[in-house]
């Protein structure tokens, strides 16, 4: 018996292809070149497309928290300094 007018399946991805996915982008420099394949390249995947671009967006709101803390630490050890020259 045939069933008609089903929505076609989407590419399902396995655990250990997610595994693999993961410890990929882990990987420092390849990881994120493999990210930006993976989110703006021509793959017809959208689950794994969706999941680089999520990922690269953690990354951008990582190294921007980094540098506001950073920043934040530097210009504290900065008026530090300052400060304890005047003493």
């Amino acid at each position: 018996m045939e069933v008609y007018n089903q929505p076609e399946q989407p590419n399902l991805i396995t655990p250990q292809k997610w595994a693999l996915y993961i410890f990929v982008a882990g990987l420092p420099f390849i990881g994120i070149i493999m990210l930006l394949v993976w989110a703006f390249g021509s793959d017809l995947n959208y689950t794994r497309r969706n999941w680089a671009k999520g990922m690269l967006l953690l990354y951008v709101v990582m190294i921007v928290l980094f540098i506001v803390f950073f920043v934040f630490l530097g210009g504290m050890a900065f008026l530090t300094g300052i400060a304890s020259q005047n003493y």
